[in-house]
């Protein structure tokens, strides 16, 4: 597609195929999930043309590395908005969303710690708020449709809002980068970094970072130094290890060595020394729920280092009916938050069982971090299911008879024996 043609032909909108989806004639006043990139700009004003619609701007602030939200509020303003609101969601989102993740050491796949998936249904519960709020009839968001975040926030407002229409843009308009960017040009959009199109595509907050695009979609091509933003590579961190000492009260991590931490501060703190040491970069191939395989490369240092010391306090405060029952319950609460559906009453009555698991998750893991490694070398709880006294050879008696075993051997095994002899007689 030339520039011309993209910049003065209407991408055609594909027709309503579900019950919330705005028909044109329905829109008057859309709410747009702004994060001020290429894709929601271009959207601010694609929508007021193509629907002759107002626009009121709404960008959440989840700790999103190097962002100005003041410049982001003003850029919405400049291209039409009628308002342009910034929340600062952060602790709500460490408190409510990735506690309970920590406790149901949520992760998808090989390592994906679920820090977008998490994200979405907080941002379109604020969608909703604010649509309504602002007497609003559409929600707008930027997510393609090859993508998990259209489920995740469709699911959400289609849940919450019932009542409110849905557009997604970039689903519908069916631009690449490229026509993007000449749309930008011819309508004075700014481009973050000129006027080419972003090499990535970048999502971030508290809890990771992700990059999709480029060569990342080519599997047989290692990872380029530039996408690395966040974690220091490996073989450039410090020569020197750090042993970073996490505190947990029922689950929750509270503070760093001696001390005490609000959430937020501790999670970027965490992230900061574990990007400086090159931890937390996971790069895998993932199946997302509309059924494609792709690649991604993560960043997620607090993530790695917070999870890895929550499961060693798990193991050392549980008992072993715990640990072989709890995994698979921590796979169903990960996979249902990757869907889309954190609305699910599946997931709140795992929530219950969660916080039950977590009461006695309480205690001390010292994680050790090297130039991309990070392992657990301290751990300590008042709660703790460990006697060194028993676990030493050298000692007997109390709660543990060495002389016990071999009554306990022989029952143990007793059908698996009978078993092996019938069946190879």
């Amino acid at each position: 597609m030339s520039e011309t043609s993209a910049s003065s032909v209407p991408a055609p909108r594909s027709q309503p195929t579900t019950s919330y989806e705005a028909r044109p004639e329905q829109v008057r006043r859309v709410l747009l999930l702004y994060s001020g990139g290429l894709d929601t700009s271009v959207m601010l004003k694609w929508i007021q043309d193509e629907y002759e619609a107002e626009v009121v701007a709404l960008t959440v602030n989840l700790g999103q590395p190097g962002e100005d939200y003041g410049v982001i509020r003003g850029k919405a303003r400049q291209l039409g908005a009628l308002e342009s609101h910034v929340i600062d969601a952060r602790e709500e989102f460490a408190r409510e969303y990735v506690v309970p993740a920590i406790k149901a050491n949520a992760v998808y796949g090989l390592g994906y710690p679920l820090f977008t998936a998490l994200s979405r249904p907080l941002i379109a519960k604020l969608a909703v708020q604010h649509a309504r709020a602002t007497g609003c009839d559409t929600i707008a968001h930027g997510c393609t449709g090859k993508g998990n975040d259209q489920v995740r926030i469709e699911a959400t407002i289609a849940t919450l809002a019932p009542e409110l229409k849905v557009i997604a843009p970039v689903r519908s308009w069916r631009m690449g980068r490229d026509e993007e960017v000449a749309y930008a040009r011819k309508h004075g959009i700014p481009v973050k970094g000129g006027t080419e199109a972003p090499p990535y595509s970048i999502d971030d907050n508290l809890w990771g970072r992700s990059s999709e695009g480029r060569w990342i979609e080519d599997l047989e091509h290692a990872p380029d130094d530039d996408v690395f933003n966040l974690v220091t590579r490996p073989e450039e961190a410090p020569d020197q290890a750090e042993v970073l000492e996490v505190e947990f009260e029922a689950g929750v991590p509270v503070g760093l060595g001696q001390e005490r931490l609000g959430l937020v501060e501790l999670i970027e703190r965490v992230g900061q020394i574990g990007a400086r040491h090159g931890v937390g970069i996971v790069d895998q191939i993932e199946d997302r729920v509309v059924g494609l395989k792709v690649r991604d490369i993560y960043e997620v240092p607090a993530a790695t280092i917070l999870l890895l010391a929550h499961r060693e306090l798990e193991m050392l405060v549980g008992t072993i009916h715990q640990h072989q029952f709890k995994p698979s319950l921590d796979q169903q609460w990960a996979f249902l938050v990757y869907a889309g559906l954190w609305w699910e009453p599946l997931r709140t009555d795992l929530d219950a069982f969660m916080e039950a698991s977590n009461r006695h998750v309480t205690g001390r893991v010292g994680v050790r971090l090297y130039k991309g490694a990070a392992r657990a070398v301290t751990r300590s709880s008042p709660y703790a299911l460990y006697d060194p006294q028993l676990a030493t050879f050298e000692q007997s008696g109390g709660l543990f008879a060495q002389e016990a075993s071999p009554g306990f051997i022989e029952l143990w095994s007793l059908q698996s024996r009978m078993a092996w002899r019938i069946r190879n007689r």
